[in-house]
């Protein structure tokens, strides 16, 4: 076996590549410095034995000749010790360097060998690495948009602070919970189907989910989808998503409101219809009315006249006299269906609502009590939709109190002034209004009951609403309940 000699150790201390400076152990001074020490620092080995600290490390405190002393002298006492330490050649040029001193027994002697290499250039690409990964950090953070990395199961293996930002959450609560199981349950299959396969060549796709966050508030995502598989570390499908539940709510909202459109245009056709309709009967009912008169001219003129003829007759006309009043309310009502304020009497638009509320409430044998404001309550308003507001509020009541015992079946409109409003209250003694229903009462669309034609408490909210109005509801004691909407007093 080959065994090196002393001076074959020196030649290969000599040639390596690592720079090499030998410390006395107790008096600190530098003896001897291989060839690539040397040559980093610039000096030759007669300039750098006489050298201290000072003479060649960079003017800083961290540099101080005391803090390399104190390295030294840590290395000596227990064998090995390592600083960040910055030589400076003799051209003035700044070595940062990683420094590891080791103390060594020679013959004669203990000597310090400090090894040194040069780390400037890693330690710039740390810095650089730090720098981008704290803007990248920022950057991420501030983003509307959140990063997560999804396993084929769903399970969460990487989420960005906006991520876990948009589920109200921290991120070191989310890694490793499954983002699946927050979702609904169509959301929950859907992504579950796209996650359990790779898209040929990672393609992305786009997905549209439901989500509830850590608050419990559901919410829609909008979201990019792809596979990634970056080495080992991080393998999955990247979901870049943002949320969208705005966009969707004014979605639904312009939909709800194309069908409130809608259905105005109907219900004014269907005002149109009825003045045409109420036109068209009152020529044949008032030309009945003269060929039952005539008859009844001819049988009083009669000597031997049936009476009991006559008596039908009678009543035949009392009955026309009666549609033609009904036709004439519903002309008289329905004729106005322009979009135009005028200044009304609310005490009088009561009077007129009042003979259409009758016609609902007595066949169910509900008494209607109107009670008018003792002084006029004139407001600007468009007569009949306000009119139908009343309605609407008032049919509701009677419905619902129609299978009740005869006693609760009352129906109570009342009208006041308070600090510059009319009030108009619509009670009933009903079974009173749910709490869950309560605060998504004027929430809902068309009525949902069989027999109402009324158009519904969201557009009775959106009609007082636009006449600078307010509407609300409550519970009475002991039971039934009460429906308020306010208007401005002109």
């Amino acid at each position: 076996m080959y065994l090196p000699k002393q001076n074959d150790f020196f030649t290969l201390i000599e040639a390596m590549p690592l720079c090499i400076i030998l410390h006395d152990a107790h008096s600190k001074e530098i003896l001897w410095a291989n060839a690539a020490a040397l040559s980093a620092l610039g000096f030759t080995l007669e300039e750098l034995t006489p050298l201290k600290a000072p003479d060649m490390t960079r003017d800083a405190p961290k540099y101080r000749r005391s803090v390399g002393l104190r390295w030294l002298e840590g290395a000596a006492r227990t064998g090995q010790r390592a600083i960040e330490w910055c030589y400076r050649s003799k051209q003035g040029v700044e070595i940062l360097s990683e420094a590891v001193a080791t103390l060594v027994h020679l013959e004669g002697r203990d000597v310090l060998m400090v090894q040194f290499r040069d780390i400037s250039r890693e330690d710039k690409v740390k810095r650089d690495l730090k720098r981008f990964e704290s803007r990248l950090k920022a950057f991420m953070q501030d983003l509307a948009e959140g990063v997560a990395v999804l396993g084929p199961e769903g399970e969460i293996r990487f989420i960005s602070d906006s991520g876990a930002h948009l589920l109200n959450s921290d991120v070191h609560k989310l890694i490793g919970k499954n983002f699946l199981d927050w979702c609904d349950d169509a959301s929950h299959q859907r992504l579950l189907a796209q996650l359990s396969h790779e898209t040929p060549e990672h393609l992305p796709f786009s997905v549209h989910y439901k989500v509830q966050r850590r608050d419990g508030e559901w919410r829609w995502h909008d979201a990019t989808c792809r596979f990634i598989e970056i080495e080992d570390d991080l393998i999955g499908h990247l979901l870049l998503f943002r949320d969208v539940t705005e966009q969707v709510q004014a979605e639904e909202a312009r939909r709800v409101s194309e069908q409130k459109i809608e259905y105005l245009a109907r219900y004014n056709a269907m005002g149109e219809m009825a003045v045409a309709i109420a036109h068209e009967l009152s020529q044949p009912l008032a030309a009945t009315r003269n060929f039952i008169e005539g008859a009844l001219i001819r049988l009083g003129n009669a000597a031997d006249s049936d009476q009991g003829v006559a008596w039908g007759l009678q009543n035949a006309v009392r009955q026309i006299e009666h549609a033609s009043v009904i036709i004439k309310s519903v002309r008289d009502y329905v004729v106005k269906l322009e979009q135009s304020e005028e200044l009304i009497d609310l005490n009088e638009l009561l009077r007129e609502t009042r003979y259409f509320i009758s016609l609902r409430a007595d066949p169910s044998l509900i008494r209607v009590e109107i009670v008018p404001s003792p002084e006029p309550l004139r407001v600007s308003c468009e007569k009949v939709l306000i009119g139908q507001v009343i309605l609407n509020l008032a049919f509701n009541a009677i419905e619902e109190m129609a299978d009740l015992p005869l006693e609760r079946r009352v129906l109570r409109i009342q009208a006041s002034a308070e600090n510059g409003v009319a009030l108009v209250r619509i009670e009933d003694r009903g079974r009173g209004i749910q709490a869950e229903a309560q605060e998504k009462l004027f929430d809902g669309f068309f009525s949902s009951k069989v027999s109402g034609n009324g158009i519904g408490l969201a557009l009775c909210k959106n009609i007082i609403g636009r006449h600078r109005g307010d509407i609300w509801a409550q519970n009475l004691d002991p039971s039934g309940a009460v429906f308020t909407f306010s208007l401005p007093l002109s």
